[in-house]
């Protein structure tokens, strides 16, 4: 058996004894993975972390004794082990969950209907493919960072420059990733910023407002016919396509059918402003996996627009930004440190 062959070890953590047989059973049926065990609370977590060793653990977050994230942040902090978060609720558990991702959860999936979803097999297909997904991430890109300060713009603004378009699509381990570029962008840069982040509904709107609390720039889910606005950022809700509208200066959104299996698709977005808008375009594509926006950043490439992709050494999935490098389309590649003074940079060309 090959490296790529090995059994994923899976710790399953849920206070419901029937969650913890159905999503073991799901587990247990999927070639190339195993039950490692079984926990009820956070506390009988972190002794079976220590104890058992699993590849990815999966986590309910409500739970007694010692929930979620109680006993995520210790596991990160004594024994880090990839960890996909079972949400329970979608607007009611999103901060919860978004902190979980900060702490360092790679994933998360929501529960078809609540806390005892006896429905779980609905959701199968996601769970497999985080756990996948999980059992292959560098813990080291998961690390919670110490914020830094905002990049200086360099210049004062021209009062007859042109307002530059950013448009910045991510998907896995892409929260976090906004949560390190969104506040270091200063607010004097003459930018307006589209974001496509993949998510689940109920959840882009508390990333916009968690967003919006560190930053210099305000930061909004976005809606329909909302201005593309210098010193604003848009995040395309969750469930709909966010479009350029055909005046070029607002965005429209549209329930068009998912593009790549998503919907919001980062290369609906990209490819719209590369049609509709006539400023100057910048294109970055951050950590995720898949390939959504590789063909709206070369789009962008072709309108004359400057391109960002993030390098594998900090992606937490290389796969969106490998795509997006793979066109030949993209004028830098950086860790993800150095992306806002490359905003930055080509925001003030």
């Amino acid at each position: 058996m090959g490296a790529s062959d090995k059994i994923i070890k899976v710790l399953v953590v849920d206070d419901s004894a029937l969650m913890r047989k159905m999503i073991g059973d799901i587990i247990q049926s999927t070639e190339g993975m195993a039950l490692a065990g079984a926990a009820r609370n956070g506390i009988e977590a972190l002794e079976l972390v220590s104890k058992l060793r699993p590849d990815v653990v999966t986590l309910d977050l409500e739970m007694p004794q010692m929930d979620g994230l109680q006993a995520l942040a210790k596991m990160m902090a004594e024994q880090p082990t990839p960890t996909v978060i079972l949400s329970a609720h979608a607007k009611e558990g999103a901060e919860a969950t978004l902190l979980a991702l900060e702490l360092g959860a790679v994933d998360f999936i929501t529960k078809p209907s609540g806390s005892i979803s006896l429905d779980i097999d609905r959701v199968r297909e996601q769970l497999v493919e985080r756990v996948r997904v999980a059992a292959g991430v560098d813990l080291s890109k998961l690390r919670a960072k110490a914020a830094r300060p905002a990049v200086a713009a360099g210049r004062k603004l021209r009062a007859t420059e042109e307002m530059s378009v950013v448009a910045i699509g991510s998907s896995t381990g892409g929260t976090r990733a906004l949560a390190e570029i969104m506040p270091r962008l200063p607010s004097e840069l003459n930018a307006a910023y589209l974001l496509v982040q993949h998510m689940p509904l109920g959840f882009t709107k508390s990333l916009a407002d968690r967003l919006n609390s560190r930053c210099k720039v305000s930061v909004r889910e976005a809606e329909e016919g909302n201005p593309i606005k210098r010193g604003q950022a848009l995040l395309a809700p969750a469930g709909w396509h966010m479009k350029v509208a055909e005046d070029g200066a607002k965005v429209a959104l549209t329930k068009d059918p998912p593009k790549h299996g998503v919907r919001p698709s980062v290369d609906v977005m990209m490819d719209s402003l590369a049609e509709r808008s006539a400023r100057p375009l910048v294109a970055v594509i951050l950590t995720g996996m898949g390939h959504d926006g590789a063909k709206g950043l070369t789009a962008i490439k072709k309108k004359g627009g400057r391109t960002i992709a993030e390098d594998k050494s900090t992606c937490v999935v290389y796969g969106m930004p490998k795509s997006a490098a793979e066109t030949g389309a993209v004028d830098e590649v950086l860790p993800l440190d150095q992306i806002p003074e490359a905003i930055v940079r080509a925001c003030s060309r």
